[in-house]
């Protein structure tokens, strides 16, 4: 049976999907069958052929996985806007059903899946006629969160509000990735020591800043996978 987790952050461009290239490739360089699945992309990117989904694009060319980014999301769009919104001005609703199936085709080519979301946890997906949350997709596919946040000024206030509005839906949190850590600055040392102290959830990883490579052993990186 597969092994997924959902990469959430405490924000928009908080380096979600730079720390989940980091991820894929440590799992993959560990010789583990490893993929990555993106359920919905606004912002991709035209060239002269076809729109460019750019995170596919970056864990691709990061992790060398084997497989065209256009194949890893459901739904991409050009708007560079929230998700709902995009599909809104785009003509092109995003549908559960479609993200829950493609996710299965998934599940069935690799041992360990890494999902990665659409900016904070608070994504909105669909508020037409329906409403559809990032929170049930998430809840739709049994995946545990792992959160990426900042190390600077502000992180814990993000942090710990993250981790309640999760639990507060039932949602497990496995623990936290730092990210453009420096082990030398004060501050930081001190967000990772408050983090863990006030959501008694580990951080599992501190990413300094243009790092090539995960610091965390690949058998606990895998622990933190769950069934699905």
């Amino acid at each position: 049976m597969s092994k997924a987790i959902f990469i959430t952050g405490t924000g928009t461009d908080v380096g979600k999907t730079y720390v989940a290239g980091l991820i894929v490739k440590k799992l993959c360089n560990s010789g583990i069958n490893a993929g990555y699945y993106k359920p919905a992309l606004s912002g991709a990117e035209p060239n002269s052929v076809e729109l460019v989904p750019g995170d596919c694009k970056f864990v691709v060319e990061t992790a060398g996985l084997n497989s065209l980014p256009k194949e890893l999301t459901s739904y991409m769009y050009e708007t560079a806007v929230s998700p709902h919104l995009a599909a809104q001005i785009e003509g092109r609703p995003i549908d559960l059903e479609v993200i829950r199936s493609d996710f299965t085709k998934f599940t069935r080519k690799y041992d360990f899946i890494t999902v990665e979301g659409c900016g904070g946890i608070i994504c909105p997906l669909r508020l037409d006629n329906q409403a559809l949350m990032q929170t049930d997709i998430i809840r739709q596919l049994n995946l545990a969160l792992l959160v990426v946040t900042p190390s600077g000024l502000g992180s814990i206030n993000n942090a710990v509000l993250t981790v309640h509005y999760a639990e507060s839906l039932g949602l497990a949190v496995k623990g936290f990735i730092l990210n453009n850590y420096d082990s030398a600055n004060f501050l930081h040392n001190d967000n990772k020591k408050s983090i863990e102290r006030i959501t008694k959830i580990p951080v599992v990883a501190c990413v300094a800043s243009h790092a090539s490579y995960l610091d965390i052993d690949s058998n606990a990186l895998c622990n933190l996978y769950k069934e699905v």
